[in-house]
């Protein structure tokens, strides 16, 4: 919806982490434009502010924050830039529910913001479903007629029109009632939600810590601008084949920890659909040595093994 928003067309470009889920790019992929994807920062995992603006062209037309693991990318450089070139900013919250950057919410800084609740993420709808949030008056009446295949039925149902047409592109973006109805249920826990699963995020560094100390691991970063939702936990070991040690020794153990994204530019796809601007520093190095913990509500109760096996290893 955000790619048909922004009217991307054929040949646009979109600057955005290449270490992301294929979505962020399939959106504006499947609207043709070209993938310019430029290195992250190290220590958050998210894209580098300062490698953005050398990634803009004449072509350029919008930039997407990635807020990898609930903490906020670096969105007052982010949105500078954006100004000052005239571009669009989505920002990819869909693991970013609760968080906040500098006291804003995740989501509502860029010109448009996109949450998840799938079933991996903090509240679910129990399977697929997710949430545009607009920040752009603009767009508003517009996002209503997409997310209705393309008509202004929303309008018919107020009495501001007397029948409803096709008036525009669009699709099925309603969520089904009974995921609603799952979501709901959630939203009305989300503080009690939230509490647990970061009880599980500090017994996790609070027990990992020593392993840190010694130089084994590196426990994740969180700026003191950033607010944590515990989406996820996850360390960095020291390279690839210490990984996958570490995640034959879990799973023989009956935990499943797995690593994340597959760098997109290294892709099949990737390689057909976008660029590389600049080096790869820290996108390839950085997501080899990356290990993801299992984190849901009520996990507190397992932590203990999980660490002692990690500990075992080590």
């Amino acid at each position: 919806m955000a790619a048909i928003l922004l009217d991307i067309k054929e040949d646009d470009e979109v600057i955005m982490p290449s270490y992301t889920f294929v979505s962020t790019a399939n959106a504006f992929v499947l609207r043709g434009a070209k993938i310019v994807f430029v290195d992250i920062r190290p220590d958050t995992m998210n894209i580098d502010e300062t490698k953005i603006e050398q990634a803009i062209t004449d072509k350029t037309k919008v930039i997407v924050s990635v807020h990898y693991a609930g903490v906020a990318c670096e969105m007052d450089v982010i949105m500078d830039i954006a100004l000052r070139h005239d571009l669009f900013v989505v920002e990819d919250a869909a693991q970013a529910i609760m968080s906040t950057y500098k006291g804003k919410s995740l989501g509502a800084i860029g010109h448009l913001g996109a949450y998840s609740f799938h079933e991996t993420k903090n509240i679910t709808s129990a399977g697929e479903g997710g949430l545009l949030i607009i920040n752009d008056e603009r767009f508003v009446e517009r996002a209503e007629v997409i997310r209705e295949k393309g008509t202004n039925r929303s309008l018919f149902f107020r009495g501001m029109v007397d029948k409803y047409s096709w008036v525009d592109i669009g699709s099925s973006y309603l969520m089904n009632d009974v995921s609603a109805a799952y979501l709901w249920g959630q939203l009305e826990k989300i503080d009690e939600i939230q509490k647990n699963r970061l009880k599980s995020w500090n017994l996790y560094h609070e027990s990992l810590k020593n392993l840190e100390k010694y130089g084994y691991i590196e426990l994740p970063t969180i700026p003191k601008e950033c607010t944590n939702n515990a989406h996820m936990f996850y360390i960095k070991v020291k390279d690839l084949e210490t990984r996958t040690n570490l995640l034959n020794c879990l799973k023989d153990n009956g935990i499943n920890a797995v690593f994340h994204y597959v760098p997109l530019h290294s892709s099949v796809a990737g390689e057909k659909f976008s660029r590389l601007n600049g080096k790869d520093v820290y996108t390839t190095k950085e997501s080899e040595r990356l290990v993801r913990f299992p984190m849901y509500y009520g996990l507190e109760k397992n932590i203990d093994k999980i660490v002692q096996n990690i500990k075992k290893l080590f």
